[in-house]
């Protein structure tokens, strides 16, 4: 290795146990880049590189979703959507054992589709369902892990804010790591309710049906909301949008422009029913007034982008405005929470951002200097076979996950990795197919990294808002919904297609 190349590995492993000591990523990660930098290749090339980078990373035309999807998610909590639709599905599902872990993971599955914040996930779950399970007598294992492990979904499932920062980086169109991130997030989220409802049956304890008592409390508590039509009517446009515009784009690809009357009929006749429950019923009512604000919100977001008439950065600005409007239309918005969801934006963004201004700089520096080529080399060289090469990434990755977070990972190791990726021919898979495939591997892998200690802040979150249950219990709880996406990452990794079947499907 020449003087440089060492040069970057000191860097390198120095970056790390900076990090591992408690200094702040973002200043560690520009500090040494500009020190190393400097010494190793020069003051003026090294200001040079990080101007470079800094500008390109201003000119992106992706970057500016991740504000707008943060506004939608901090917007979303303070209108109170996800304690509407919780109390909804609560509701539908109280005679089934285990329906509060079923309520649970359902909330956050659906939350995570209008907005991909987990700390706000985990914090308002925990709030509404934590207090609910401990009088209901269920599991506080079990009902930790659900909670923690749910609310971690909206980083996998778009309009995952993680991705929108993986697609530049890999230089992947944002909207297919959207399409291909769909199948494993529900498949995740499904097996996590085959977990905990099959525990229920097994052992009725851990999660008991609901009192007629606690039923006739969750009805009086859901059919008292004042908010009527409007936003029931929003809610069922926007779906109905939506499911257009998935319909024409499967139908489209498969059968070459399919009749409107293929699914104009069924969806009318649906239509039609609902709108006469709505009317008699003060019970249908109250559960569409939970369910219909963030089944706006999907449509406008998730609708636009799968249906191919928005960029993610045109659809997350839809959603920042839908999430406002409902937020209006509940009487949510006013002067306090508007701040709130401002300066929220402001604080996370600023981090993100930041973090990536930073990790393109070291990325910059770290390769100019000669020792990325010889990481990638090496990984190359190696003696395995592609898939065996592929299998070795997703270990060190799963490893890193334990003390970074996401947006270090993303931004400072998978640049490293993805010259190797790019280099590996997978039988069966295009190039692009085989980058799209990683890049889900690597969103479901990172997903751990918040159940996995010591770094695992949904832990923190969730004790933070229910100090009945101890650290150590939450992480208990935590481990058993790690094995569950140990299992669906390995399912990924052996069946490619419950990634890329759609993603084949709409182009």
């Amino acid at each position: 290795m020449s003087p440089n190349e060492i040069f970057g590995a000191i860097m390198l492993f120095g970056m790390v146990a900076v990090i591992f000591i408690g200094f702040p990523i973002s200043f560690t990660l520009l500090f040494l880049a500009l020190v190393f930098g400097g010494v190793g290749l020069g003051w003026g090339q090294t200001f040079d590189l990080a101007y470079l980078q800094i500008w390109g990373t201003m000119k992106d035309e992706i970057l500016p979703a991740v504000p707008l999807f943060i506004f939608m998610g901090y917007m979303t909590e303070q209108a109170g959507l996800m304690e509407r639709l919780f109390g909804a599905l609560r509701s539908l599902l109280a005679p089934v054992r285990g329906s509060l872990y079923l309520a649970v993971i359902l909330t956050a599955t659906i939350f995570a589709m209008a907005t991909g914040i987990v700390g706000a996930a985990v914090t308002v779950l925990g709030i509404m369902a934590g207090p609910m399970m401990i009088k209901a007598g269920y599991d506080g294992r079990l009902s930790a892990g659900a909670i923690a492990a749910g609310g971690t979904l909206g980083v996998l499932i778009p309009p995952s804010v993680m991705l929108v920062v993986m697609g530049p980086t890999m230089g992947i169109p944002v909207n297919l790591l959207y399409t291909a991130a769909i199948g494993p997030g529900v498949v995740l989220a499904g097996c996590y309710i085959i977990y905990t409802l099959g525990r229920s049956l097994i052992n009725p304890k851990l999660g008991p049906a609901m009192t007629m008592e606690e039923r006739r409390e969750a009805y009086e508590a859901m059919t008292t909301e004042k908010v009527g039509a409007p936003v029931v009517a929003l809610g069922f446009l926007c779906v109905t949008v939506m499911a257009a515009l998935i319909a024409y784009a499967v139908t489209g690809s498969i059968v070459a422009k399919a009749p409107l009357l293929t699914w104009g009929i069924p969806a009318a006749i649906l239509a039609a029913i609902a709108g006469y429950a709505y009317l008699v019923s003060p019970y249908f009512r109250a559960v569409m007034l939970g369910i219909a604000p963030l089944s706006a919100l999907i449509g406008f977001t998730l609708g636009t982008i799968l249906g191919g008439l928005a960029t993610p950065t045109e659809a997350a600005s839809c959603g920042a405005f839908g999430a406002t409007l409902l937020a209006l239309l509940y009487g949510r918005l006013d002067f306090k929470s508007f701040k709130n969801a401002c300066v929220g934006t402001l604080t996370t963004s600023a981090m993100v951002l930041f973090l990536a201004v930073a990790s393109n700089v070291f990325g910059a520096v770290f390769t100019k200097l000669g020792t990325s080529s010889v990481i990638t080399n090496a990984l190359v060289d190696l003696p395995l076979g592609d898939m065996w090469k592929l299998a070795l990434i997703m270990v060190l990755i799963f490893i890193l996950g334990w003390p970074f977070e996401w947006p270090a990972i993303i931004l400072v190791f998978l640049p490293i990795f993805l010259p190797v990726v790019e280099k590996l021919k997978i039988e069966g898979l295009t190039k692009l197919e085989l980058l799209i495939w990683f890049g889900t591997l690597v969103a479901v892998n990172l997903q751990t990294a918040f159940l996995s200690p010591p770094v695992a802040m949904s832990a923190y979150y969730l004790r933070n808002v229910v100090p009945q249950w101890s650290l150590a219990m939450i992480y208990r709880g935590m481990a058993d919904y790690m094995v569950i996406q140990v299992v669906v990452l390995m399912g990924l990794f052996f069946f490619p297609d419950i990634a890329l079947w759609l993603v084949r499907t709409l182009r």
